[in-house]
């Protein structure tokens, strides 16, 4: 009888590893353990990571993934050991964003778990896929006051789009597909995954699951037809482009269609580049909290069209205060409920096909003589500052030498600060993806170690971090992990020893500032330190050289450069000139 049981145990094993083999020959990933070896359940967790196409894990070992990283160790997967978790998640979401692919990160528990709690916010809020795997003590001591312990799924739940602890090994492929089922699903964002020391260890006879894309959906041909009615009768129609119609792939659309059609185009920040800035349409950035000459062309417009708009990236209080624009949704999901974006007509379905749909349709001849009008103001006020020698530098100055030393396709990332504002206002972009700003969760420490993502993914490409000093001393240490993996990318500090964006807020609101003056390290010697080179900007001429020769370098770079920005209330004081003169 107990060989019988023997038997049918082995018939079952063989049957088994028939079927592993099998998926992982049509999946053209190769077994990384033996057929015959007993497989650890940390083992099955890569090889369904290995099947859903995972190149990279960011993150840093621990005790209790000592089996993960072993498993990661013998795989496919190439794991970049980071300074610091935080880093580790902003690596994986500007890779997620940039590819749209799910960025991988890994801690242990614990301490290291919380640390890549701002970054994966930021990609949940951001709609960057990322999945975050983290260690966890042995489900023996989780009823106990147990050491470095925290109950692990309470604390991403708030922060991720589902979280799961593995407690069986069996559920490994199916827990691991549903993760990356969500975290690239429309809104992408971040998920969780917590692996308990003692279920890591555990033999594992699963096989991973096939990854399959669903096809996009299609919109209805109903709401196509009304919204091509609405905008063939709108008298000044305006497109507002937000970041979904990026990662849906729809920039060639919507050019073609505010070119047909003859519709200005606003985007928010994270969607710089979805129609070319020097297009004759293309009316620049929104989304800077003053009010701007952009806002102007939305004061005049009747009708916004919101293509992948996500009130998350730019609140529609900026642009309809009013509440008083008809408005048209087209994206792949139904619009966010709020009170100043409610659509007569939601398109909802591939953009791209959304577009070229409604531009058969459509038929519109008149010139947005307003809108242009207006645009010539911001083109003025943009062009003024290109060859102004002021030193420190002004950061108008800065940008417009930095877009003439960038190629269309190379790629600037941007951390949250003052330089933000001026980047989003400065810096404009010819294709989308070309400039990572966060603007939804918008956490400072985002530049350098997004900049690491950008430069793995497109070794060949320009990618220039643009940082101010709160910010880079944020995670500069991200600068060893850069150097150590040959990361060879341009980080530019705007250096003016104090953290710029809330003096400017506490200067328009009281008139003084407190609380955020601090001193800097010197930054040359820095660079110097971290295994790169180091520059540091002594007339405002000295930028242009500095940039190129820095890339022209085969290891990392900085460049500390000094800003003024007395230019932040100087731009105050001239856009409340503007809001007055409109009362009038």
């Amino acid at each position: 009888m107990e060989n019988e049981k023997e038997r049918e145990k082995e018939i079952e094993r063989k049957k088994h590893i028939e079927h592993y083999l099998k998926i992982m020959e049509e999946s053209g990933v190769a077994p990384h353990t033996p057929p015959d070896f007993e497989r650890t359940t940390a083992d099955l967790l890569v090889e369904c990571l290995e099947q859903e196409g995972v190149k990279y894990i960011f993150g840093i070992p621990g005790e209790e993934n000592l089996d993960l990283m072993n498993a990661i160790e013998k795989s496919s997967i190439q794991f970049i050991t980071t300074r610091h978790e935080q880093g580790a998640a902003f690596m994986a979401d500007v890779y997620g964003r940039l590819t749209g692919k799910t960025g991988v990160c890994l801690s242990t528990l614990g301490p290291g778990a919380t640390n890549l709690v701002t970054g994966v916010a930021d990609a949940n809020l951001d709609g960057a896929p990322v999945l975050a795997i983290t260690g966890q003590v042995a489900t023996d001591r989780m009823h106990l006051t147990a050491h470095q312990y925290l109950d692990l799924e309470k604390v991403f739940e708030p922060i991720t789009k589902r979280t799961k602890q593995i407690l069986r090994p069996d559920t490994v492929p199916e827990i691991v597909r549903l993760a990356f089922k969500y975290a690239e699903s429309e809104k992408p964002g971040a998920v969780h995954i917590d692996l308990p020391d003692n279920i890591a260890k555990m033999p594992a006879q699963g096989v991973p699951m096939r990854r399959v894309v669903p096809e996009k959906g299609i919109a209805s041909y109903k709401s196509i037809e009304r919204a091509a009615r609405r905008i063939s009768r709108a008298k000044k129609p305006l497109i507002l482009a937000g970041y979904s119609a990026v990662r849906d792939g729809a920039a060639q659309a919507i050019t073609d269609f505010a070119t047909e059609l003859k519709i200005p185009v606003a985007n928010t920040m994270m969607a710089k580049g979805i129609i070319p800035f020097d297009n004759p349409y293309s009316m620049w950035t929104i989304g800077i909290p003053q009010r701007d000459y952009i806002n102007q062309i939305f004061d005049e417009a009747d009708t916004i069209i919101g293509i992948g708009y996500d009130i998350v990236e730019c609140f529609p209080r900026k642009w309809n205060p009013e509440n008083n624009h008809k408005i048209i949704h087209i994206g792949n999901q139904a619009a966010h409920i709020n009170k100043r974006y409610q659509p007569e007509v939601q398109v909802v379905g591939d953009i791209s096909d959304s577009l070229y749909e409604i531009l058969r349709r459509s038929e519109r001849e008149t010139e947005p003589v307003y809108a242009l009008e207006i645009k010539k103001k911001i083109q003025a006020d943009h062009d003024q500052y290109e060859f102004d020698d002021a030193f420190p530098m002004k950061p108008q100055r800065l940008l417009h030498d930095v877009r003439k030393v960038m190629g269309k396709d190379d790629i600037l990332v941007s951390d949250v600060g003052a330089h933000k504002m001026w980047i989003a206002r400065h810096y404009n972009c010819y294709q989308p993806n070309t400039c990572i700003i966060s603007n939804g969760f918008a956490s400072m420490g985002i530049a350098i170690p997004g900049a690491v993502a950008a430069k793995l993914v497109y070794p060949e490409k320009k990618v220039l971090a643009v940082t101010g000093d709160g910010g880079f001393m944020m995670n500069m240490q991200e600068l060893e992990t850069a150097s150590r993996i040959g990361a060879g990318f341009v980080t530019l500090i705007l250096n003016d020893s104090s953290y710029g964006l809330i003096k400017w807020k506490q200067m328009e609101h009281f008139g003084t500032t407190c609380y955020t003056d601090f001193t800097n390290p010197d930054f040359v010697k820095l660079a110097e330190v971290m295994g790169g080179k180091g520059y540091r900007v002594e007339k405002a001429d000295d930028l242009m050289p500095m940039l190129e020769d820095a890339f022209r370098q085969d290891k990392l770079a900085l460049i500390d450069c000094r800003v003024d920005y007395d230019e932040n209330m100087k731009l105050s004081a001239q856009l409340a000139q503007l809001a007055r003169q409109e009362k009038k």
